[in-house]
């Protein structure tokens, strides 16, 4: 996430995770104002044997963007909500990415949706989630 005072709401993505059972890692930096942080962590991701990262940004929200163009990985932008627009600017600057270098996007404080969305990469060659993803969804996904 680009803040701590984002934590609170990207808090659903790493609950989802759990109840997945996918382990992560969270951790806070800004395209901004740690930009080296970004890039060392985005270029070495694959390496480290992540998956997938779910980026969650306000305002600017260059964060999911800033990552994605330094990784293969699938990335997964969470727009936040404040600012000016209350999420809207965060929802275009992460949804509006040039050609080649994509970042799906969720709602406006969509975390957890995130994570389903991560879940549902992962599920692509992991069984047991695939299995786990048609019993949340028969439940009611919640």
């Amino acid at each position: 996430m680009g803040s701590p005072n984002d934590a609170s709401k990207m808090a659903s993505a790493a609950e989802m995770l759990d109840r997945f059972g996918v382990p992560h890692t969270t951790q806070v930096m800004s395209a901004h104002r740690t930009p080296d942080a970004v890039v060392a962590f985005a270029a070495g991701a694959r390496a480290e044997g992540v998956g997938a990262v779910i980026c969650g940004a306000g305002m600017a929200a260059h964060l999911a963007g800033a990552v994605a163009a330094q990784t293969t990985l699938p990335v997964i932008g969470v727009p936040l909500s404040g600012g000016l627009a209350d999420g809207l600017d965060a929802l275009l600057s992460t949804v509006q990415m040039p050609r080649g270098i994509p970042v799906a996007t969720v709602a406006v404080n969509g975390a957890a949706n995130a994570a389903v969305l991560a879940v549902e990469i992962f599920a692509v060659a992991d069984e047991r989630l695939g299995t786990q993803l048609a019993e949340f969804r028969a439940a009611g996904a919640r």
